[in-house]
């Protein structure tokens, strides 16, 4: 970025330069041997050119009176072209071009060769002075103009393409809105339904059985899928929520939809909810909380208690029985969440353990990292498994 900044630069000074410098070459070569005043008349004309960017009228007065006593055309010219160029109507470069033409027509056919002008032999017009003073008026302000047009027709096309990445940004944004309420209403279909009849079926033997151990047991499970229904119920009214007008029913859904989604996100679980979820989780553990006195930002309690609710659900599904350290901690800016587990007591689980793709601790990663912190998860020395997560306190909601 700085290498192409500097270049930028060279070339912005060069071109500012150059014509300053070829217009006091041709003023030295044309009048070395003249008088004092005709080298100021091609200095100031010359160094003109130095405000043809800002002030290019004024560089075009500056370099006329050189024109017309010492026959000077680079700098006029430059100037002119610089009038065409940042000047949308077209008034003042004709008028700036009729200048040039009429002092240069004057310097070729009225003056004499070593006399000055002289204005009263207008009648000894020639024919081919008046057509290169036209011409030579008339290609700088082409040109200028010529640049400015396509320059507008470059900001014009960047405009264009800037609008279509917009549109198209907004095309996949609509689309994703859609799917977004699609997988919402697919979710809670499908998973709702399945998960309202187990805890049907654990309210149902929680009555009818007569054993303590599966009363509570049933009376377990059915906590349990009550706790998961309204976690989904959050999740999808979030959904609903980003999925805006693209719901059923138009624009008043969709912002019932965005009001659930908002009430969902702040029922999200905290920092101060860790206590009852590891109570519920009936593993062997022994925890340290100590988040520190300070004020964690909401999205990083999250991440926080999703963190120790992934790894508590794998302990559950992979090693079962086994010890768990759980150590939610502040070390600076940095919020500390350890969950290690030790090896499952007899070396294997006694029941079949249940079907994982693994993708809970890429999501957990990929939260980490979107809050500018990191996580870490693998096995340990003692044939256990460990999860580290560093998340920052200046995390963004």
């Amino acid at each position: 970025m700085a290498r192409g900044t500097a270049g930028r630069s060279v070339r912005h000074w060069a071109a500012l330069l150059l014509p300053v410098l070829l217009s006091l070459l041709e003023g030295w070569l044309l009048d070395r041997d003249t008088v004092w005043w005709k080298n100021a008349l091609n200095a100031v004309g010359a160094l003109g050119l130095l405000l043809r960017l800002r002030l290019p009228v004024v560089s075009m007065v500056l370099a006329l009176p050189g024109t017309f006593f010492t026959e000077s055309w680079l700098a006029p010219m430059t100037a002119l072209y610089s009038v065409a160029a940042q000047r949308r109507r077209p008034a003042v470069p004709v008028l700036c071009a009729v200048a040039f033409a009429a002092a240069d027509y004057f310097t070729w056919s009225v003056a004499g060769p070593n006399s000055a002008v002289d204005v009263l032999s207008l009648d000894r017009t020639d024919g081919l002075a008046l057509i290169q003073s036209l011409l030579l008026g008339i290609a700088p302000v082409a040109l200028g103009m010529l640049a400015r047009t396509r320059r507008e027709l470059t900001l014009r096309l960047e405009e264009l393409t800037r609008g279509r990445r917009r549109e198209a940004r907004l095309v996949a944004e609509r689309v994703l809105a859609t799917e977004r309420a699609r997988l919402a209403r697919e979710m809670h279909d499908v998973v709702a339904h399945q998960v309202s009849l187990i805890s049907v079926q654990a309210g149902g033997l929680q009555v009818a059985t007569t054993d303590p151990r599966a009363e509570q047991t049933a009376r377990t499970i059915r906590e349990l899928s009550v706790r998961t229904l309204q976690e989904l119920r959050q999740l999808v009214g979030v959904l609903r929520a980003a999925g805006g007008s693209a719901l059923p029913g138009g624009g008043e859904e969709g912002a019932g939809a965005q009001g659930a989604g908002a009430s969902a996100l702040t029922a999200q679980p905290r920092l101060e909810d860790l206590p009852e979820l590891i109570e519920q989780s009936g593993l062997a553990t022994s925890s340290e909380l100590t988040p520190g006195g300070r004020s964690w930002p909401e999205a990083v309690q999250r991440a926080a208690y999703r963190t120790v609710q992934e790894a508590l659900t794998n302990i559950r599904k992979h090693a079962p029985g086994a010890e768990v350290r759980i150590r939610v901690t502040a070390r600076g800016e940095r919020l500390l969440v350890e969950v290690c587990n030790g090896p499952v007591p007899g070396g294997r689980p006694a029941a079949p353990t249940l079907p994982g793709g693994g993708h809970g601790l890429v999501g957990l990663r990929e939260r980490a990292q979107l809050l500018g912190g990191s996580m870490t998860a693998g096995p340990t020395a003692d044939h256990g498994f460990a999860v580290h997560a560093e998340l920052p306190a200046g995390a963004r909601e």
